[in-house]
């Protein structure tokens, strides 16, 4: 199982990113899937979580309505639509599910 991040960079408040973690190994619909980020100097928090199967979604507090996780079944790809972003969501950001984790994609925003 591979789990392979993309999509992170720098941006302006406000700004908009979409990442990716492409699955290879596993049928990611099949699965619960989870993004989670980490700052300097914190632990990792919890992002969004989907189960495709049950179509439960789940966000932080801290990005609900700004956030969107997603799954494209026809590419085996988890997906983060993260808009109107703020300083604070500066983090590496790291997909997961079935035991493996992705190696992470870092985000930063700044003006």
């Amino acid at each position: 199982v591979q789990l392979v991040e993309s999509g992170g960079g720098l941006v302006q408040p406000g700004g908009s990113l979409r990442l990716s973690c492409a699955a290879s190994g596993i049928t990611l619909s099949r699965y619960y899937m989870r993004w989670y980020r980490q700052a300097p100097g914190k632990e990792r928090e919890l992002v969004a979580t989907i189960a495709e199967v049950s179509g439960s979604i789940n966000y932080a507090d801290s990005v609900k309505g700004r956030f969107t996780i997603s799954v494209d079944e026809t590419k085996n790809t988890l997906y983060l639509q993260m808009n109107s972003l703020k300083p604070e969501d500066t983090a590496v950001y790291y997909c997961y599910g079935a035991g493996t984790w992705g190696q992470g994609t870092q985000v930063t925003v700044s003006s």
